[in-house]
């Protein structure tokens, strides 16, 4: 009898998967992903789009009302989704988000650090506490949410009905192509590219899979008449990528079969050269 990664008979995950509505069941059916940065551009869209393969969602950022409509949206797509309201700037709310998703849904499936901050300027002209928050929302953060999920993905990787979990962060093209007017916010998105694939090599023997998705320029709060426009270099806002684009990256990755792991998806617009 042939068996999954998992360890589980193929004829029994077959019949398990047989009971639970088979080839309707929905992709993410029975998971429970956490989401970071949900309140607005691809955080709020990649939880749409994880709703709409059957996956329960915690909602994570600091600004309530975004996410209780978030929440509307996602129980108008006959979705389940808690919203909890946390800077990640701050340890201990970052650990207690896990601990808050896990005790209502009873596990974790997903975890999506996409919550994150840039400032541009010449180094000379920045001031450090944008730097601050750049390395505490893009990295820090990052590296608090992965530990405290860490122990429940791979219990999910175990028991789950997939076989497999997922650990995905969104960073940048800037992480692999810094430039000038922008060094802390690649240094920041390059330092978690590296912490990324050191993590995959740790737990993928464990079935958790690290996914890294880096987009180019996309249109979201951040960049929309921010300081981050710059890196569009002339490039029309109309030909940036949008934060749907992404949440649809995301949602190919998390959703491949247990055997395969996508580890690494850069998506650019198609006008862009860097």
């Amino acid at each position: 009898m042939g068996r999954s990664e998992s360890g589980q008979s193929v004829t029994a995950r077959q019949e398990q998967e047989g009971a639970a509505g088979g080839a309707g069941r929905k992709a993410l059916s029975g998971s429970v992903a956490l989401v970071t940065g949900a309140s607005s551009g691809i955080g709020a869209a990649a939880a749409l789009a994880l709703a709409r393969e059957g996956c329960s969602l915690a909602l994570v950022a600091r600004r309530t009302e975004r996410l209780e409509r978030l929440t509307a949206s996602i129980g108008e797509l006959g979705g389940s989704s808690l919203a909890l309201t946390a800077d990640l700037g701050e340890a201990a709310q970052a650990r207690r988000a896990v601990e808050e998703t896990v005790d209502h849904f009873g596990r974790l499936d997903v975890l999506l650090n996409n919550a994150g901050f840039g400032a541009r300027g010449a180094v000379e002209d920045s001031d450090p506490e944008d730097w601050d928050r750049m390395v505490d929302l893009n990295f820090t953060a990052v590296l608090r949410m992965s530990h405290a999920a860490l122990p429940h993905l791979l219990r999910a990787a175990q028991d789950g009905p997939r076989g497999v979990a997922d650990l995905v962060t969104v960073s940048s093209v800037a992480g692999r192509v810094p430039r000038k007017d922008n060094s802390v916010y690649s240094a920041t998105k390059h330092a978690v590219c590296s912490f990324s694939e050191a993590l995959r090599q740790e737990v993928t023997g464990r079935q958790v899979r690290v996914g890294l998705v880096e987009p180019g320029m996309t249109t979201t709060e951040m960049t929309r008449g921010g300081s981050q426009a710059g890196a569009a270099h002339g490039m029309p806002p109309e030909a940036w990528l949008r934060a749907e684009d992404i949440a649809r990256v995301i949602t190919f990755m998390v959703t491949q079969p247990p055997h395969m792991a996508v580890n690494e998806i850069t998506v650019r617009p198609t006008a862009q050269e860097r």
